[in-house]
Parts: C-alpha cells; sequence; structure tokens
C-alpha cells in the first residue's frame, strides 16, 4: 500500500510538521530530575524518536505546578519548580529534535486527582469535587477551592512561557481525557460543585476553556496548544469500566457530551484535539492491552472529524504501518498516534515509509516494560526493546574481537541473543532441539487475541534469516557436542517445562497441560477445570470460553492473576472482566487434590473438600528452568551464560532482557 498520506505534511495552528506520525504522550519515568527537569536519559530517548523519523514528539506528562496537587518528586517533571534549570535541560533536547526536522510540544499536565496512586502522591488527594480515590476508595478526595482552581490556571500560563522559552513548538494540554484532574472537572459524576466550574456542561468546561485563553494570552496566539482528548469515557460505574461491544450506560462522557463538548473546545482556541477514548474506571481503553483490538478508536474518532475542523491525532495501536495509513484515508484521523509503538520501534516511521514493515519490532500490549514498571517505582523501558529509556547505556558497538558463539534453544531469549551478537560482529550458531523456533511463545501466540505476541515471533524468525544466523533445528546441545564444535562461547537458552502437580490421578489420560491445548497437541472435553489461574492459565481458559468450552479456572491464592511476574492493571482487569464476560468460573484459595476419570477434588485452607465434574483436567501451575544442559557443563566451559526462563523462569520481557545483556557483552 502506498503511504502518501501517512508521509504527507500537515499544520497545527501555524505549526508546520514534516509528516503524519506523532509520538503519544507517555509518562517519562525515571527520566526526570530531582527539581523537575528533564535529565540526559530523557534527552536521548526523545532524541532517537526524532532520528527515527517522527514528525511531532509529544513529550510525557509535565505538572504546572507542584504544592496544591502535590505528587512525590522526581515522579514527574514540572516546569515551575526551577524553571531556569527546566529551560537549560529542554533547550538542548529541542535544539537537538529540530535537528532532525522534527517538532516537540510540551504535555502539561494540572494532576491526577482522584485517579493517584497513594505511592505517588504526597499529600491528601484534590479533586473538582469530595470523591473516593481511584486505587484506595477508602480516600476521599479534598475538593478544590475556586481561588486554587484560579491559582493553577495561572501556572498554565507560567508554564506555557517556560515551554515557549526552551524552544518548545506548542504545549498539550493534559487532560480533558482519561479521568485525570482537569477530566474530573469535565465529567458530571465527579464534578458537583456549585461555582464557576461547575454545573451543566458549559459550566464544567469553564476550566480548559480559561487554561487555553490564558495561554494564549501569555504566549501569542500563534503558538499552538492542543488538548489531550477522551471523546468517550467507557465507563459501567465507579472503578469499572464498559467492555467493546458490551451494552451499558455510559456514567461519565457519552459519545453525543464528547462530540458536543469537542466542538465547545474547539471554539474556544485548542489546535488539536490529541485523541481516545477511556478513564482509569476504564482503564483498558486508555491503555489497550493485547486483548484490544489494533485500531480501537477509530469508530469513535470518525465522527469526531464529522464535527471539528482542527487536527485530530489518533493512537490505539495503529501500529501497524497500512492500518495507519488507512485510517487517514478513511478520515478517522488527521494523524497518527504512536506511543507504545515507538518504544519498541524509534524507527518505525523511516521503516514503514520504506516498505520494511517486516523489520518493524512490534509492541505487543504487554505494559510489563513501560507504565507497569512506573507503578512498581522503576525506569521506563520497553519489554521487546530493553534500550529503551537508556538508549545511551544500551548503545550496540561492536565487539573488539570476534567470537564463535554456540546458542542452544531457539525460544525468544536464544534468538535474542543471536541478534544482537551478530550486530556486534560475533560469528553465531544456534542450535534448537525442535523442528520449531519461539519457544513458549508458539503455544502462546495460539489465541486470536494474542496477535501481537505473533508478530513478535514473525519479526524475530525474520531477523535470524536477514542476519544470516547458522541455525540448526532439530539438534539438542549435549556436552558431546560442545565439546566436538568448541565454541569461544556457550549461552545456555534451553528454556523451562512445565510444573506438574504431584496428586493422585495426575497421569490420566484425562489431563494434559495449557501448552499442549493450545498448541492442538491435545483437544479438551466440553467441560474443563483449569488448574492454575496465573497469567498462562487465565488466558487458556478464556481462549476456551470463547470457543465454546465451559471453564472453571482453581487457584490456590487468594485470587487470579497474582502469581508470577506482576500484570499490570490494565491488562488484569480487562482479562478478568473478559473471563467474566465467557462465563469463566473462578475458585480461589482451593488447590487441587486428586484427579478422577470424571472430575476433581479439591480442598481449601480450611481442609474442606469438593468435588468438581469435568471432562478434562488442565494444569498451569508454572514454570521449571530446563538447567540440564547448564548443570553438564558449568565449570568445564569458560565463557559460559545462561539466559531466559534457564535462568529463571519468568515472562517475555525477562527473557529478552537477560539475552540482550549477554549479547551485548560477550
Amino acid at each position: 500500500m502506498e503511504r502518501s498520506k501517512l508521509f504527507s505534511p500537515i499544520t497545527i495552528g501555524k505549526v508546520k510538521i514534516k509528516n503524519r506520525i506523532a509520538m503519544a504522550p507517555m509518562g517519562a519515568f525515571g527520566l526526570i530530575s530531582d527539581d523537575g527537569s528533564y535529565n540526559q536519559r530523557a534527552i536521548d530517548y526523545y532524541v532517537e524518536r526524532a532520528k527515527g523519523g517522527t514528525g511531532l514528539l509529544i513529550t510525557s506528562i509535565t505538572k504546572v505546578e507542584n504544592e496544591i496537587d502535590k505528587t512525590v518528586m522526581p515522579a514527574f517533571p514540572c516546569a515551575t519548580t526551577n524553571p531556569v534549570k527546566f529551560i537549560e535541560t529542554s533547550t538542548e533536547m529541542t535544539e537537538r529534535v529540530h535537528a532532525y526536522d522534527t517538532k516537540i510540544f510540551l504535555q502539561l499536565t494540572m494532576g491526577f486527582g482522584r485517579s493517584g496512586a497513594p505511592a505517588l502522591m504526597a499529600a491528601r488527594p484534590v479533586s473538582a469535587s469530595a470523591i473516593p480515590n481511584y486505587w484506595d476508595p477508602s480516600i476521599t478526595c479534598r475538593a478544590l477551592t475556586t481561588e486554587e482552581v484560579e491559582t493553577i490556571v495561572r501556572k498554565f500560563g507560567e508554564a506555557a512561557q517556560i515551554a515557549k522559552a526552551a524552544g518548545y513548538d506548542g504545549v498539550e494540554i493534559h487532560a480533558v481525557h482519561e479521568g485525570y484532574l482537569l477530566d474530573q472537572f469535565t465529567l458530571a459524576i465527579f464534578n458537583h460543585r456549585t461555582d464557576k466550574y461547575g454545573g451543566d456542561l458549559r459550566g464544567r468546561l469553564t476550566l480548559p476553556i480559561e487554561i487555553v485563553q490564558t495561554i494564549k494570552k501569555a504566549c501569542g496566539a500563534d503558538f499552538p496548544v492542543g488538548l489531550r482528548y477522551s471523546v468517550k469515557s467507557a465507563i459501567k460505574d465507579w472503578r469499572q469500566g464498559g467492555l467493546p461491544g458490551e451494552q451499558y450506560e455510559e456514567k461519565g462522557r457519552s459519545l453525543e457530551e464528547g462530540l458536543e463538548a469537542a466542538q465547545i473546545l474547539e471554539a474556544a482556541g485548542y489546535d488539536e484535539l490529541d485523541t481516545d477514548v477511556g478513564t482509569y474506571d476504564a482503564w483498558y481503553w486508555s491503555h489497550p492491552p493485547i486483548y484490544q483490538k489494533h485500531g480501537l478508536y477509530l469508530p469513535y474518532t470518525e465522527e469526531l472529524k464529522k464535527v471539528v475542523h482542527v487536527p485530530v491525532i489518533v493512537a490505539g495501536k495503529l501500529d501497524i504501518p497500512d492500518m495507519a495509513e488507512k485510517a487517514l484515508d478513511d478520515d478517522g484521523a488527521d494523524m497518527i498516534g504512536i506511543g507504545r509503538g515507538l518504544l519498541a520501534d524509534p524507527y518505525w516511521p523511516r521503516k514503514a515509509f520504506s516498505g520494511k514493515d517486516a523489520d518493524i519490532r512490534p509492541c505487543i500490549g504487554c505494559h510489563a516494560g513501560c507504565l507497569g514498571r512506573a507503578f512498581e517505582g522503576k525506569i521506563l523501558s520497553c519489554a521487546v526493546n530493553p534500550a529503551a529509556g537508556r538508549e545511551r547505556l544500551y548503545e550496540l558497538h561492536p565487539a573488539l574481537q570476534s567470537k564463535d558463539i554456540l546458542i542452544a534453544g531457539g525460544g525468544i531469549a536464544g534468538m535474542e541473543v543471536a541478534r544482537v551478537a551478530t550486530l556486534r560482529g560475533h560469528k553465531v550458531r544456534l542450535y534448537e532441539k525442535t523442528g520449531e523456533l519461539g519457544g513458549h511463545v508458539v503455544p502462546g501466540s495460539k489465541p486470536d487475541f494474542k496477535l501481537d505476541d505473533k508478530r513478535l515471533l514473525e519479526w524475530y524468525i525474520h531477523q535470524m534469516k536477514e542476519l544470516q544466523v547458522d541455525i540448526h533445528m532439530n539438534t539438542e546441545v549435549t556436552p558431546e557436542l560442545i565439546e566436538r564444535e568448541k565454541p569461544d562461547a556457550v549461552v545456555v537458552a534451553t528454556g523451562s517445562g512445565d510444573i506438574v502437580p504431584q496428586v493422585p490421578g495426575i497421569d490420566k489420560p484425562n489431563v494434559c497441560n495449557a501448552c499442549e491445548v493450545l498448541n492442538g497437541d491435545r483437544q479438551t472435553g466440553r467441560n474443563v477445570v483449569m488448574v492454575g489461574g496465573g497469567l498462562v492459565g487465565c488466558e487458556t481458559a478464556l481462549w476456551l470460553a470463547q470457543a465454546g468450552r465451559s471453564v472453571t479456572v482453581v487457584e490456590m491464592l487468594d485470587d487470579i492473576l497474582l502469581s508470577g511476574s506482576p500484570v499490570p492493571h490494565m491488562n488484569r482487569i480487562m482479562l478478568i472482566d473478559l473471563l467474566r464476560q465467557a462465563k469463566v468460573k473462578v475458585i480461589p484459595k482451593h488447590s487441587l487434590l486428586e484427579v478422577r476419570d470424571d472430575g476433581v477434588k479439591i480442598i481449601d485452607r480450611n481442609f474442606r473438600r469438593s468435588e468438581l465434574p469435568c471432562d478434562t483436567v488442565v494444569t498451569a501451575v508454572g514454570y521449571r528452568p530446563d538447567t540440564a544442559l547448564f548443570d553438564a557443563i558449568s565449570g568445564k566451559v569458560g565463557d559460559l551464560y545462561v539466559v531466559g526462563d534457564a535462568n529463571a523462569a519468568n515472562n517475555l520481557m525477562y527473557a529478552i532482557w537477560t539475552a540482550n545483556e549477554v549479547g551485548l557483552h560477550i
């Protein structure tokens, strides 16, 4: 498909942008100095995306003040804490970004309000009204006074002036979007005020109107002011979102109200609408997991485009180039916002322009390396691209001496070592004992909703071909093979095997594991008991339920999706809601006691026993590292490494990161 629209210029206000690709705003966790200014990591991070060909960068949320909506520093940048330092560091960033003919907007935020996670808040959360905190409903937010709101409006003007002085090409206001503090003023469910900032829709929009007017007065009419905007909230109830296709009463901003509000905001002076759907209550809309479809916002933005005239930026998993071009052709967007896709591959635009789609490393919608890490107090990165946010530290350098490297295992970890080591100039031989590359990702990518895992697997296999890695299939590495080949270094990437519950009847013919079912090696009956409610068990249960099986999940912990590495919040709540929608029954706090021909016996923590009839028992209780080869050659091979599940059974991010680290430094 020709991509003439995607790579045509566009104007926001009077600022001309070279193409229609925008980097969607994402929190720059760990890229901030103690005084709220951007640090060297942030400069490297944004410059890398400019080098990759993005037309417009929209930065992380940047606070306009940190006294009223007070967050822990340096979790987020703040333009007004130390304006001199903020201008110094931002100027270096904007100057370098501009060298690549890329424009950059600073995103300015009022703050979090009820959406503020208690661990990130340095004081009691505030909001438009006295309403419960999203994360801890036992905490009631303090309603802001009229004077406090007016102070924040003035701070928006000050922060915009700082942004202009630092060389930013415009600002984007965060946000009448996602239920953040500013959005809490615009939504009737959260705003019960009786002053000028409350009342009907126009009254509730007074605050964002005052903000754009203040900035235009401070910075001039030609300084662009965009708005991060959710055209629909998707709130089914407090702390409960509505699933795609589900019928429910919208408790937040309906599409009809969203279209009306957009026209009011455009008339007030906003120069672009950076549009999505969702709130914290429906977080799997605002931060779509792997279970959401690509282009999920387009049905809503197509309607928005009919009523506004300013450019509409649309994200929502539009990181497939042909889909991005079609969204522009179909008038669903004026610009394409790519967020996590540019974490996964900062050179997405250049590759899309050249038609090298197969070389684009895909985002897999896991959130494990980006927002998930933020909630664990860790630095922003990406599960499939460990260099994200650490560009200078993870830069590829040619090896000083080329080595002969033998890799045992053709899963994702083995292929990542092979990819990085080959790029650095090493000679690599990769051995896979089966006839297929990919390891656990092969069965894990079988469900339709795991499309992006399949895309990642295809990307790795393509890289092996492009780099001409010497691959030996159906060959198991043994100590004898290593002795015969005499490599300079050995990397063990032998993966992991299923843990088998040691209970009576586990060897019966009606028992199989999740991988066998997903691969199609084993078929299940109509009624299935899934033993294990971790991520693998729950995704397999959903897949079986969607295929017409009646599924019950038995989990020994207090709830499902608690075992193993943390499942990021938006992924967890959507999977739980999908399981509920598919009528999957969940029995927590129970363990498997015995397998019978016609069902299972389970036991709770008080030793109460019960029986569940079923046709098939599927186990998904975890994986155990396959260390046989490593144990056999440890102490006999000088330059020896172990990566991925063979090191410690964990998630896909861990496999890629351990492999990348070794590949970078052999």
